[in-house]
This record gives C-alpha cells, structure tokens and sequence, in this order.
C-alpha cells in the first residue's frame, strides 16, 4: 500500500536520521520501509543483480539478529544501497562502525556473541543438512515443555509441531535445540514421538547447538497440514535461569510451560521479549508460579519476528 503523504515524510525523516546515526540494522529497516517495498520484492530485484539472499537472511539483517560478513553478503548491501536509492557508501560505512557489538550493560541471560556465534554455527549445521529456513513448512501451532530438575538444570523439553507445506515434497523438519553454557550437546538425546522418526542429528559442542531431521514418512503436498512430536534430552548443564525461543519470522500460535522438579521451585518467575541478540529486553511480566502443578507459562497468539522466553530466580 503506498504511503500517505504525511506517512511517507515521517519514514524519509526516519531514514535520514538512521543513515545518520545508525546502526546499520536500524537504516536499512527504515529504508526498506520508506521504499514500501515487501521483503520478497526486496529479493526480486537483488537477483537482478546477480545476488541470492534469502527473506530469512534480510529480515535477520533488519532485525540485527544477523549482519553481513561474507563477500556475497557484502555485494548484496551494495546492490542494496541502488535498489533503495541510496547514498553510495552509506550502508557499507554503517556496517563497519558497527562491527564491534554496541558498548553498555547487556540484559541478562546469554551474551550478545555467545548467541551471534550460536547462530553463525546454526547456517553451518544446517548447511550439513542441505536445509534452509526458506525450505521449512510453515508453522501453524508450536507448544513447547520444558522440564527443569532437581538440580535446577535443563532436563529437557518436549515439542509438539502444526505444520503446513507451502509446497510439493515436504517430507522433514529440522529441529534446533540451543543448550544452556557449559553444555554436551554430544551426550544428548533425540526421541521422535509421534508421526515422524529420527533422522541426522549434528552438534556443535562449543556453543552447545544441536539440529536433528524428523523424518515424516509421507511426502506432503502444497497445503497439506501435519501434526508432530519430538523430545530432547538434556540434563548436561549447570544451573538453568531462563528459556528462550527465537524466530525469525511471522508464524502460528506458540505456547511455553516450563515444570519445576519438586524441590526445585524458583522464587519467582517472569516471561521477556527481544526483538534481536544486540536489542534491550522488554515486556517483562510477572509470572505466578502453581505450588501444586510447579509449572509457569506464555501464549503468544501469533509469534512475531525476534525472541521469547521465560525467566526465572532461584533462592
């Protein structure tokens, strides 16, 4: 939809302002917004330029979750500072000011490098796989639990999966478990528990990345729904402090319980929001913790672009 006139005055502010100051993923989120120009488009015309990025890679650039670093990642800004219609240089210069995470306290929980460099491991394991996000069915409906035990570690959790192909042929899913510090992602344990099977499993031990295949056992066709189950065991941690999922684009529902063993109850207990790795938390809100169940949890009704999960404290 184009922009009203008084619309697009206040985005061409918002870009002036951003190739400004920066950082990077903010000026190249307001130029695409200020262009009115929808991600899938954005693609269209870096492929006419002899670039291939995929819609998951440029929504990660804009959100600051990712940044450009290989040489055909580096044409793209470029190419994308013509597509925009912008200055020449003014892309490129934000991204190198921005090469070093911004100063100032960070929020609790995983580092800024520690979850960069899970999810540069990520792209590589999945590589191993010859899967992309591109390729993933959509999903529809995602509930998660998390089991916490009695030494306040991550046990493990439990995945149930709606998914819809957006094509002919779908037959797997990929899953991703990100394990706490000091985790064995070697010594873990993949179980498929309903309508699928376990297929490669690949690790990465320093950052403590996992990806498993769930095999489906029947080829989907364009539309076709499929439900699912998997586990993963876990249990090789210290002491947990919170959960988090992240996405990286728009989906279903999303629904995360976290159980406490008994005698492992956290005093209190609180959900969170992160647009990206280098954003500020927020929507913080207090959760109440059931004695009887020792159980919290979150619905997000539709999952958003970004990250969301559940803390908690101990005595």
């Amino acid at each position: 939809m184009p922009y009203a006139p008084q619309q697009a005055d206040v985005a061409t502010a918002e870009l002036d302002s951003a190739l400004r100051g920066g950082p990077f993923h903010v000026a190249l989120r307001a130029a695409i917004a200020a262009r009115g120009l929808p991600l899938q488009r954005v693609r269209h015309h870096l492929t006419r330029y002899g670039v291939s990025v995929g819609v998951t890679s440029l929504s990660y650039w804009q959100q600051g979750a990712r940044r450009p670093q290989r040489p055909e990642s580096l044409r793209a800004v470029r190419a994308l500072e013509e597509i925009l219609r912008l200055p020449e240089e003014s892309l490129i210069r934000l991204l190198a000011e921005s090469g070093q995470p911004p100063a100032g306290p960070r929020p609790a929980g995983r580092s800024y490098r520690s979850l960069v460099e899970a999810s540069d491991v990520l792209c590589g394991l999945l590589a191993a796989l010859d899967a992309s996000p591109e390729d993933a069915p959509q999903t529809l409906g995602h509930h998660e639990r998390v089991r916490v035990g009695a030494h306040r570690e991550l046990a493990g959790r439990e995945s149930e999966h709606i998914v819809r192909a957006h094509r002919d042929g779908v037959d797997r899913f990929v899953a991703v478990h990100h394990g706490d510090p000091g985790c064995a992602p070697e010594r873990m344990a993949v179980h498929a528990l309903e309508n699928c099977r376990t297929g490669r499993v690949r690790w990465h031990h320093e950052t403590g990345v996992l990806v498993a295949e769930l095999l489906f056992d029947t080829r989907l066709r364009s539309g076709d729904t499929f439900v699912f189950r998997h586990a993963v065991e876990d249990g090789t941690a210290g002491v947990a402090h919170e959960y988090v999922r992240g996405s990286g684009s728009a989906g279903g529902q999303y629904a995360l319980q976290v159980r406490f063993a008994a005698g492992a109850l956290p005093v209190r207990c609180h959900r969170f929001t992160q647009q990206s790795p280098a954003a500020p938390r927020g929507g913080r809100q207090d959760l109440p913790v059931s004695e009887r169940h020792r159980s919290v949890h979150l619905v997000e009704p539709r999952v958003r672009p970004g990250m969301v999960g559940i803390g908690w404290e101990w005595e």
